[in-house]
């Protein structure tokens, strides 16, 4: 009984949907005055696509008075150094 429960136990671990960090970087802008940034955000996984993200983001943008442009790629944690010093004060504050 106890290596049929190990077992099971074993099987529904590894059938887990593994975690995967999932970031888009985007561009966005404020108008009068008009003002541009670009930005690095971490997205929930079920939204790692562009076109998800692209509504994750407008709203959580909105919210503090930006509008999305553009999301120009979607990528994993091994994409991040390269564009932290891109986005400056943006990176992952959305």
């Amino acid at each position: 009984m106890i290596r049929l429960t190990s077992a099971l136990l074993l099987t529904l671990a590894l059938a887990l949907p593994a975690q995967a960090e999932c970031y888009a970087d985007y561009k966005a802008k404020q108008d009068d005055p008009l003002r541009l940034h670009y930005g690095v955000a971490k997205i929930a996984d079920k939204n790692c696509d562009k076109g998800a993200a692209k509504k994750v983001l407008s709203k959580r943008l909105a919210s503090e008075g930006w509008t999305l442009l553009n999301v120009l790629s979607i990528f994993g944690p091994e994409g991040l150094e390269e564009r932290k010093a891109s986005a400056g004060e943006y990176f992952l504050r959305f």
